[in-house]
């Protein structure tokens, strides 16, 4: 599979919708995620569904990832991901959340390497997309477990690994120690993906250069930024106006929507009014304002109200949009958080 650029944007439980998706492909990213998806709701069901995976044309290349500890589980979980249509099937090693790593998956696997290679073998063995990983550094500070245990993962049928040098117990504080990355890219024959603290076009080629990475991956950064994708991937450092703030915004609410309801939108929306609005393009007041408004159509409005031009900034961002009834839709359960 060919990634037609070095930007791949982050799985992010609560975030990583289509809408997000769809936007991130829009603004330069090469490969997008969706948030990881637990192989046990998808065997038996799950009662926190947020509704229906849609694959959009416009937004594949599309890695779709699982997690879970039991092998078997996880090669039936993927064969579904692949029926479903991923372009590839991304494997979470690196969750260091504790609802995750307590059942024994995410980032607890990068301390049974056994179990890891397993599941990465049985997964290897029941689809014929590539399959991938996304890993932390180890479970502690210090740890180079992610070292010992990526060629491994390698052998038994990875084709590609993602690296985020920070441990477990460091969750998103302190750096991400991109020495790690360059040893990986040095002892595997797979192209390595470099994740932690990629802000900015500046940043990613410092990493790119230094590690030997073949590609960079965004998370936090692309929260409500869509726009530093597009500086990271070709430099355009112009910021964006407020009317192009707004209409992005409105849009992300319009297909959030269409994707999740209305229902489970409103709440799950919130924390992106803070996102796209801050950075000083709004008064922080504002974005307090809209969090205590009751329906989305009141959120558009007071939106509107604020920037009248991004009405027609968002009709042309709409009429570039492919019909929602290209999408595939997809009867699968989204992820343990029930979004976010």
């Amino acid at each position: 599979m060919e990634v037609p650029t070095r930007l791949v944007l982050a799985p992010m439980a609560g975030v990583s919708v289509q809408a997000f998706r769809r936007q991130g492909r829009r603004y330069g990213a090469g490969l997008v995620c969706s948030e990881m998806v637990s192989c046990a709701g998808l065997q038996h069901g799950n009662e926190r569904t947020l509704g229906y995976l849609r694959i959009a044309p416009d937004e594949r290349p599309l890695a779709v990832q699982i997690f879970g500890s039991e092998p078997a589980v996880m090669a039936e979980a993927a064969r579904m991901v692949e029926d479903a249509g991923a372009d590839l099937v991304d494997i979470n090693f690196g969750c260091p959340v504790k609802k995750v790593t307590k059942t024994g998956a995410g980032a607890t696997l990068l301390e049974d390497p056994a179990r890891a290679c397993a599941v990465v073998a049985a997964v290897a063995g029941a689809v014929s997309v590539p399959v991938t990983v996304k890993m932390r550094r180890g479970l502690q500070n210090g740890s180079r477990a992610c070292l010992e245990l990526g060629p491994r993962l390698v052998e038994a049928g990875a084709s590609s690994l993602t690296l985020h040098p920070r441990s477990a117990r460091q969750m998103y504080t302190g750096e991400a120690d991109h020495s790690l990355t360059a040893e990986m890219v040095s002892i595997v024959d797979v192209p390595v993906i470099a994740s932690g603290d990629v802000t900015s076009r500046a940043r990613a080629q410092a990493i790119l250069a230094t590690t030997g990475a073949a590609a960079v991956m965004v998370g936090r950064a692309a929260q409500g930024n869509p726009w530093a994708l597009r500086e990271i991937v070709d430099g355009s450092a112009e910021p964006p106006t407020r009317e192009e703030v707004v209409a992005e915004l409105v849009l992300f609410m319009r297909e959030t929507v269409r994707e999740l309801g209305e229902h489970r939108s409103t709440g799950f929306l919130k924390k992106f009014y803070g996102w796209y609005l801050g950075r000083g393009r709004f008064p922080r007041p504002f974005k307090q304002e809209l969090v205590q408004l009751e329906t989305l159509d009141e959120v558009e409005q007071r939106l509107f109200a604020a920037a009248p031009g991004a009405r027609d900034v968002l009709e042309r961002l709409e009429a570039d949009l492919p019909s929602a009834e290209d999408d595939v839709v997809l009867d699968l359960p989204i992820s343990i958080y029930g979004g976010g």
